[in-house]
């Protein structure tokens, strides 16, 4: 249900456009420093791309796609701190992550070693999939990697990844064993069509960090953060205004002077900040018409954004002890992650498992109908756990997400856009801005954190991961590599 306006300000301190992760981060902490704020939202329902709702036929708060944090998510979690929701995740130290690969379960490791040490438990793992010289052939993107500068990534955003990969002379086994798992997995992108420059991002963290490990929320998404930043705003005598679509900006003379809104409406603020998807900016702005904001609207129109299908289905029994695993790619699979929610949210209660699932980019199968998706997720499940073939579902629901994330495609790195404009008081937020962190909760959050901190004039962002022990060292001695500042 939409969100009833306790007021409508015409005027307020901040607006904020969006009430996603990044703007209801933003907002937060805009009116924790005594701004009343003003959020806007074009949905019915706020929390964005990362929000829940109730749904009958689960009786239950089901996501809008089930989402995983990590223990690198450190402005996230800093926010849920604030929050008091910071308990609602589940932690799995270990193992990191078990992956189904030709009906075996393949557990990999999270240990706290000296990178790039803490690799070597994982190495038996990896050769039962690959031999010594797939996993050697690496060694030219690990030395590239240790010693890369935040230029020098950049640089690699005209290649494609597999391109890439193969100039450095990756294996073909390697390639369709862990990189097209990986990049799917983590960055919703086929190989052929990533970014050489997200894929080494993410590659030298992996590398360079040790001891991350990914954790669960045991509540819907949306409650997590949504109910506690709208009290905190209204606490400030701030407002959430759902069903509250932005027209225009109002840019004068080079300043932002606030937004009219479709109904006719307008709001007037001396900061506004954009905290929408980018394939919702580039309308907004080539509506707007400023002259000064062109080149981020045409930056915004080169984004896309992953498609998702994701289901829930409740089952008559348990599938086992796993809480969370993955499939290894194939290109007939359907599903890359799944999560038995019935083994990680408290609330969800029977004696069968409840089980979350995401076919993402080219698997997402937008055409297939509901039956199709449930059987195929069927036959998976099967191959997870065989007494899966007789089990009864208790219920399913499937939805499809046509933009669920954007995909970091060739060129879009360098494209991401800084969290000032070209417009004196108007400023970005979200996943897709320039926070030197893949598009993620965490880079909405650390967005967010950007923006409000140059309306504060404070520093309010952790910096992004960098790599340490001996692969930072590596990158330290490198004449060539310069850190890049945090704000």
């Amino acid at each position: 249900m939409p969100i009833p306006a306790t007021a409508s300000p015409a005027s307020c301190d901040a607006l904020v456009i969006g009430a996603g992760v990044a703007g209801l981060f933003c907002a937060t902490a805009l009116a924790d420093a005594g701004l009343r704020v003003c959020v806007l939202e074009a949905r019915a329902e706020p929390g964005g791309r990362a929000r829940s709702w109730f749904d009958a036929r689960m009786a239950m708060e089901i996501d809008i796609g089930p989402h995983v944090v990590s223990s690198e998510h450190v402005n996230f979690l800093r926010m849920l701190e604030r929050l008091g929701s910071a308990d609602r995740i589940a932690w799995q130290p270990d193992p990191l992550l078990t992956l189904l690969d030709a009906g075996e379960l393949l557990a990999a490791a999270s240990v706290r070693w000296t990178p790039p040490l803490h690799g070597l438990p994982n190495i038996p793992v990896a050769l039962r999939r690959m031999s010594l010289a797939d996993a050697l052939s690496h060694w030219r993107l690990s030395w590239q990697a240790a010693r890369v500068s935040e230029s020098g990534l950049r640089a690699l955003d005209t290649q494609d990844a597999a391109s890439w990969l193969r100039s450095l002379q990756v294996s073909e086994r390697a390639i369709d064993w862990f990189w097209r798992s990986a990049l799917l997995a983590m960055l919703n992108v086929p190989l052929e069509q990533c970014s050489a420059a997200a894929a080494m991002r993410i590659f030298r963290l992996m590398q360079g960090r040790s001891g991350y490990h990914f954790g669960f929320p045991t509540v819907g998404l949306s409650q997590m953060y949504v109910p506690q930043c709208i009290a905190a705003i209204r606490a400030r005598g701030g407002e959430v205004r759902t069903q509250a679509a932005v027209r225009t900006l109002d840019v004068q003379d080079g300043i932002v002077r606030g937004a009219h809104l479709r109904d006719g409406s307008a709001v007037r603020a001396p900061w506004c900040v954009v905290a929408i998807a980018p394939w919702n900016v580039a309308p907004l702005l080539a509506r707007t018409r400023e002259a000064r904001l062109a080149p981020l609207q045409q930056a915004a129109t080169r984004f896309i954004g992953a498609p998702y299908t994701s289901s829930y289905l409740a089952l008559d029994r348990r599938l086992g002890e796993q809480r969370f695993w993955a499939r290894v790619w194939n290109p007939q699979d359907l599903n890359t992650d799944f999560y038995d929610l019935a083994k990680i949210r408290p609330a969800v209660t029977g004696g069968g498992s409840l089980i979350a699932c995401n076919a993402i980019g080219p698997n997402a199968h937008l055409e297939w109908s509901d039956a199709q998706v449930i059987d195929r997720t069927l036959v998976e499940l099967e191959e997870f756990a065989p007494s899966a073939g007789a089990t009864r579902v208790l219920a399913a629901r499937v939805h499809r997400i046509r933009a669920a994330i954007p995909q970091p495609r060739p060129g879009t790195e360098a494209l991401r856009p800084s969290h000032r404009t070209a417009v004196g008081g108007l400023l970005l937020a979200g996943d897709w801005t320039d926070t030197s962190v893949p598009c993620s909760m965490e880079s909405a959050a650390r967005s967010a954190a950007l923006a409000a901190g140059a309306v504060l004039g404070q520093q309010l962002a952790l910096p992004a991961p960098e790599t340490y022990g001996l692969v930072g060292l590596l990158r330290e001695r490198s004449p060539a590599t310069a850190r890049k500042p945090c704000a």
